[in-house]
Formats: C-alpha cells, structure tokens, sequence
C-alpha cells in the first residue's frame, strides 16, 4: 500500500450532474456561531464576539494576544471558522483587567484586520474547542442550471440528511496531513512538532472512519441499523479509532472489520498514541435546512453542530468549484 491515498468517498444520492461556482464572493460564504450558552458578564476572562471577513481564526486570535499582551494559549475559542468567508464567532482572553485606554480600532488598524467588535463581556472561564451549540450556515451557490433535479435531491436531504464524513480539509491540501500520517504510522518517521502530530493523528483517525462510512453508503445502509450497530442519539455509529475494543458486533462489525483490514498497521499505531476509541454518527442531520433560489444561484440556509462540516452537505448537492483558490 501507497501514502497515495484517494479521498474520493460514495455519494449517498449518485454523483451529482450539475456543477455550481463556490466561494465567488466573500459573502457567499456566511457561518454564524452559536455558543448555546449564556456568558456570565463577570470574570477573568474578556470576551469579544468579533465578525471578521477573510481572516483565519487562529490569526485572529495570535493578534489578539499580542495587541494585549498575553500569552497566545490566554486566547481561547471554540472552532476554527472558515477563512474566506464572513464568519462571526467568540474569543476569550485571559485579562482579569483590560487596560482603560484600550482602542479597539487601533487593533484592526494596526494589523490591518477586516474585523468588527460585536459585543464585549466576561466570563468566568476560558472558551474550548467543541464547547459551543453548532454554527449557523448562509451558502450561496452561483450559475447553477438542472434546477429540477436538484430539488428532489435537496428533499432527499432534507428528509434523510447526509454521510457524516470529514470534509476534505480535514486532511490538508492534496491530502498531505494524510501522507504525514502515514509516514509516521507506517514508515516510522518522527513529527517533533506537537500540532503537526496531532494534525496527522486526527486525519488518520477521520480517514478511517470516512472508508467505513463510504462502505455503509455503498451498501445503502448509512441512515438504517443493521445488527450489531452501536446507536447514539437515534443513530447508527462507526469508530474513531483509539485503545479499546470496538462495541459494535455482529453484521456491523463484520463491515467495520472488513473495511479497515488494509489499514491494520495504522490502527495498531493509533492504539499506541493515546487515543481511546470513540463514535461518531453516521448520519448528518442539517437542522433548519432550507434553500432558495434566485435565477441560478441557490442559496443554502442550515445548522449543524460542532465538528460537522457543511462541505458534505454540499458535495451531496453539485460538483463544486471554487473560486477562492
């Protein structure tokens, strides 16, 4: 077996015939996060909702530390947002008392940042990855025709959802955290680098899980139970490989067991590494899903939780291209 590994994963609904354009403007892109919780408007930690556009949210967060004067692990948030895309989200900051002369419009000035300050408040503790509700999606997809076979597909989906998988960015661009990881797994290379072994740790694990995802698709079984299926919240689930014994059993087992048999050697790895097996569902359930259209663009309006990405519901809709690249 090759690190040339192929992303390429099963279409729920047959591969799409129509093709939209992606990204052709910043605002065609909208994520809204959703923090599920109220902040507590007291404590050491000051907290920004900032709309920012074009920005990447770990450098947002870099600058924030350094325009305050802290150190950058004081700056917390609870997802990666998208960079070319308008994306409003929280950031805390350990600060139990922010400077009186503060000028916030010298912070975007002085780094040249596209971003607004929203809301300012505190909070009694740093803001995690995962920690928020989920993210609220505005997508708009440009010069699109084959409107009526779209539509049956976009009921399809808003019936019986989409496969949960990783979306392509999970695994770096043409794939390279994937060629890391198996470099480290398989050729027993070393990443010094703590993030860039965690980034190769976490594509490893997501790829897995994505092979016996694309089998259950392949065999039309990805929003049903069969036996010996591990149910979460109503769904059927696969593994994210770790320590541990799987708890799926009978049929479902047999498919796992199967679909992962090539990749023996990077599950034994990832045992050794201090990862505990986990689940995750195989189906992805868009909440307030709903669309409309306006000559040739669709414009797509959904939820979805953290650690779901709105690139498989799009994949499921037209072939993409984007043009932000």
């Amino acid at each position: 077996m090759t690190n040339n590994l192929p992303l390429d994963t099963e279409y729920a609904y047959g591969k799409p015939s129509a093709r939209a354009k992606f990204r052709t403007e910043l605002l065609d892109f909208i994520v809204v996060e959703q923090l599920g919780f109220e902040l507590a408007d007291e404590g050491e930690h000051l907290c920004l909702e900032i709309k920012k556009r074009g920005e990447n949210t770990q450098w947002v967060a870099d600058k924030l530390a350094k325009f305050l004067n802290v150190k950058s692990m004081d700056v917390g948030f609870c997802g990666m947002k998208d960079r070319h895309a308008e994306t409003t989200q929280w950031f805390s900051v350990y600060l139990p008392r922010e400077p009186e002369d503060t000028d916030w419009n010298r912070f975007k000035t002085l780094f040249e940042l596209d971003v607004e300050i929203l809301r300012k408040t505190r909070h009694t503790k740093k803001l995690r990855r995962g920690a928020h509700q989920g993210n609220a999606f505005k997508i708009c997809l440009r010069d699109l025709l084959q409107q009526e076979t779209l539509e049956e597909r976009l009921r399809k989906i808003s019936e019986h959802g989409v496969p949960n998988y990783f979306g392509e960015q999970r695994f770096g661009r043409g794939g390279n955290n994937l060629t890391m990881a198996h470099r480290w797994l398989v050729d027993g290379e070393t990443i010094r680098n703590r993030s860039k072994r965690s980034m190769a740790m976490s594509a490893a694990r997501s790829y897995l899980f994505n092979l016996v995802l694309s089998e259950r698709v392949k065999q039309n079984n990805w929003f049903k139970n069969v036996d010996g299926d591990v149910v979460e919240n109503g769904c059927a689930t696969a593994p994210l490989w770790g320590r541990g014994r799987s708890k799926s059993t009978g049929a479902a087992l047999a498919l796992e067991t199967e679909a992962l048999a090539p990749f023996s050697t990077w599950c034994d790895q990832l045992e050794h590494v201090g990862l505990h097996q986990e689940r995750r569902s195989l189906q992805l359930m868009p909440k307030d899903f709903c669309w409309d259209w306006q000559d040739s663009s669709l414009t797509l309006s959904f939820v979805l939780p953290p650690g779901q990405f709105a690139t498989s519901v799009l994949r499921e809709i037209c072939l993409l291209d984007n043009q932000s690249h």
